[in-house]
């Protein structure tokens, strides 16, 4: 077999440090119309950095094998750091779900979309259940990097699932229902809430649909603030445990109903 000469090596050989001092010159062929190698030509800084970032986000997206079935994100809107409060009552939902689904144990925290995620089966389907570690009015960034569209990868960077927005369920606090009423929206503008303002800015569409959970609304308009980052008295706390028994019923079987079904709008 011939020895390969410099020129032809340069046709496989890729270095990816600055050890190696070879490198194709595009355009340029020697005498025998191969290739020539441009001694010390190396490719650009960045464009190493971005395939090595893509191989390595390439092999850290490889999570589990999916289910045959439907796959579902269920985001529990809040604010990291302040459990028990009114505001948070969409990450205490998930919280009791994670529970009832047996993955209590299972959240995991993931840099790519500041959050923690845990996966649920439920028949044939899995649910992606996410907390944000943003703050509320960010949280969408979270949903959005852990389902991206088609339409939101430039803003986005990579994606995770491949989720449109109508399978993105988004649990949060409704000022203007009563504490213990629920109820389950699909889709529409965000009425205020800063956090599915947020989620419709970085999903771009407002096609989620949302479960949300009543706090009430103070009689004084100054005082909604407080009352929102409050925590719940000890008389609100004893109608918590049959509220986040309901709101996961409400949400499951909604699920199930839609992962036997075609997707809403098709």
């Amino acid at each position: 077999m011939a020895a390969l000469s410099p020129a032809r090596i340069g046709r496989w050989y890729r270095p990816w440090a600055g050890g190696d001092r070879y490198w194709p010159r595009p355009g340029v062929t020697s005498g025998d119309g191969r290739e020539a190698v441009q001694e010390g030509s190396m490719p650009s800084f960045r464009l190493l950095r971005a395939g090595l970032w893509l191989s390595r986000a390439m092999s850290r997206c490889v999570l589990e094998p999916r289910p045959p079935g439907k796959r579902w994100l269920v985001a529990g809107l809040g604010n990291p750091g302040l459990p028990g409060t009114r505001h948070s009552v969409g990450m205490a939902v998930l919280g009791h779900l994670a529970r009832r689904l047996g993955v209590a144990e299972s959240w995991a925290r993931d840099r790519r979309c500041a959050a923690d995620l845990a996966l649920a089966s439920l028949g044939d389907a899995q649910l992606v259940l996410l907390r944000s570690r943003r703050l509320m009015n960010a949280n969408g960034r979270s949903v959005a990097r852990a389902a991206v569209t088609r339409a939101t990868v430039s803003l986005c960077q990579a994606e995770l699932f491949g989720l449109t927005a109508e399978e993105v369920y988004l649990v949060h606090d409704e000022l203007d229902k009563p504490l213990g009423k629920l109820s389950l929206k699909l889709g529409g503008s965000a009425r205020g809430h800063n956090g599915v303002r947020s989620c419709i800015t970085c999903l771009n569409s407002n096609a989620m649909p949302r479960l949300r959970v009543g706090i009430g609304r103070p009689t004084h308009p100054d005082a909604v603030n407080a009352h929102v980052l409050g925590c719940f008295s000890s008389a609100e706390q004893e109608l918590l445990p049959p509220l986040l028994e309901r709101a996961s019923d409400l949400l499951l079987d909604h699920i199930r109903e839609r992962s036997q079904g075609p997707l809403l709008g098709t």
